[in-house]
């Protein structure tokens, strides 16, 4: 079982910090600077950076803090040849046969290079700005049906549905889409897990210890086997890997040098406030503290002080990034979806440093004895394929 290598598109801005690096929102002194505007041509940079370092695919994310991600993905698709694009969306905000139907479309017009991350929503408050008013429990009943419509529609004959939430009489897609794009999806409620197990092709879970990480993926592959399916699964994680350990841990330490107690206080309020199990499961990680943030070797809790959603990051020489990576593979993740600030930068950190160790290793496509021969020399693996 190789692995499936992953990064990330900042469609709301790019930084050096972790503060202040969205280039929208409210911000009374002003776009600080060294915020990357997420124009189309940066995003651009990180795309075929991410093309020509090996990862398969770039995550886009959902909000109404950033650009929309079917919009900007298919854009992106014609600055590239084989990425593909993981886009994250929220069922619920737009019909599942229309959501089918965009899928179909964009998997002819990309040939192939669709992969969805459907997010259900845990923050009622942006749900709200969408004028989506059903509460957390609710909102994963209505993905069940979401999804159930959408692969009934893929089907590529007529498909009704009576639902709670959705009446679908006739529901149809005139192509369906080649190849059906596989489904991501996340969630540590108990509401999400069964709509995992019916519907995911990969669960995602945001980057917890192994041990942590375990018990999620015995929870979902227990409720998968019950429903005659099996589920593959992928972490979400940040990185900051350097020639050596010391360098990385620098880099680290670095990022919190613009946190004040009073940031840390605000943005753990704001996130305390989230429905999201998840969430919580992060902020349990580090408890508001800057004090013990190595909460397991080479996994840094400190991206979770001020940032929602992943908060924590592989810190580390390039071979103990790699080790932590081939760590939570044998537990069964088989997709790393990764990223780091500046997302540029870091692209080529993780890409020349740490995928040769992955080599290596035989995790990824590649041989130890390719990755020797290429010493010094970026190495192109995988290449969306």
């Amino acid at each position: 079982m190789t692995i499936h290598l992953h990064w990330f598109l900042p469609t709301g801005g790019d930084g050096r910090t972790l503060v202040d690096r969205h280039a929208y929102g409210s911000n009374p002194a002003g776009k600080p600077s060294g915020v990357r505007a997420p124009d189309i041509d940066y995003l651009a940079q990180i795309a075929k950076a991410a093309e020509r370092l090996g990862f398969e695919a770039v995550l886009t994310p959902t909000g109404t803090w950033c650009e929309d991600a079917w919009l900007t993905t298919a854009a992106l698709a014609q600055h590239t040849e084989r990425l593909k694009f993981l886009v994250a969306f929220r069922p619920g905000l737009i019909s599942p046969t229309l959501a089918a139907q965009m899928a179909a479309t964009y998997q002819r017009v990309t040939r192939g290079r669709l992969l969805l991350n459907v997010v259900t929503g845990g923050d009622s408050a942006e749900q709200r700005r969408f004028g989506d008013h059903l509460d957390h429990d609710q909102r994963y009943a209505r993905t069940d049906e979401f999804l159930s419509v959408v692969r009934g529609v893929w089907r590529g004959e007529p498909y009704d549905f009576h639902g709670a939430h959705y009446q679908v009489d006739g529901g149809l897609t005139a192509l369906p889409p080649e190849p059906v794009p596989q489904v991501f999806f996340g969630g540590s409620s108990a509401a999400a897990g069964p709509v995992a197990a019916r519907h995911a092709d990969v669960y995602l879970t945001w980057g917890e210890p192994p041990a942590q990480v375990k018990e999620k993926i015995d929870w979902i592959r227990s409720l998968a086997e019950r429903e005659g399916r099996t589920v593959r699964f992928g972490i979400r994680l940040h990185t900051i890997s350097r020639d050596s350990s010391a360098d990385a841990w620098s880099t680290a330490h670095r990022l919190l040098d613009d946190l004040d107690a009073d940031t840390v206080a605000a943005a753990q309020s704001a996130l305390g406030r989230s429905e999201s199990v998840g969430q919580r499961r992060m902020l349990a990680l580090h408890g508001g503290s800057r004090d013990d943030l190595e909460i397991y070797p080479n996994l840094w809790a400190g991206v979770g002080l001020v940032r929602g959603g992943a908060g924590t990051a592989l810190v580390g020489s390039h071979a103990e990034v790699a080790e932590r990576i081939e760590e939570y593979h044998a537990l069964g993740v088989e997709h790393f979806v990764l990223s780091g600030y500046p997302h540029l930068e870091e692209a080529y950190w993780f890409g020349e440093g740490v995928i040769p160790e992955l080599a290596a290793r035989g995790l990824i496509a590649g041989t130890g004895a390719e990755a020797d021969a290429g010493a010094g020399v970026p190495l192109l693996v995988a290449g969306g394929r």
